[in-house]
């Protein structure tokens, strides 16, 4: 969690939208259509920063698969099973090379959730990189 993306910014927005929507319902006609412009401003930044936190989710995701895909390949020599999701290989990054690959076709034919597969895993090695 980044406090100043997370908690201030979001909370600014969310404080604008608020006010925005006050000043809206209180707004006398003359004032109607600058207190919806208001309101529309909101809803755009609140759907930019959604955005921006799901574009950034989406692209570590992407370096995640392949990350796990070439750890995969060098402790066994193939690459992970190609029924395997995404969200299973997010979840596979915790586990240590010694279980990994066991847990990969376990997951992969198991179709074992992301909270099972976590819950597998004996000696958890810990992800600080990921925001």
């Amino acid at each position: 969690m980044v406090p100043g993306f997370h908690y201030l910014t979001f909370g600014g927005i969310i404080a604008l939208l608020g006010g925005s929507i006050n000043y809206l319902l209180k707004a006398s006609a003359e004032n109607k259509y600058l207190a919806a412009l208001l309101v529309l401003t909101s809803v755009v930044f609140i759907l930019i920063a959604w955005f921006t936190r799901i574009f950034a989710l989406k692209a570590q995701d992407r370096a995640i698969r392949a990350e796990e895909n070439l750890r995969h390949y060098v402790l066994t020599g193939k690459l992970l099973p190609s029924n395997i999701t995404v969200g299973q290989v997010v979840a596979l990054r915790f586990a240590p090379d010694a279980e990994f690959p066991a847990l990969a076709e376990k997951a992969a034919t198991g179709n074992l959730s992301q909270k099972e597969i976590k819950q597998s895993i004996q000696n958890w090695k810990a992800d600080f990189y990921r925001v």
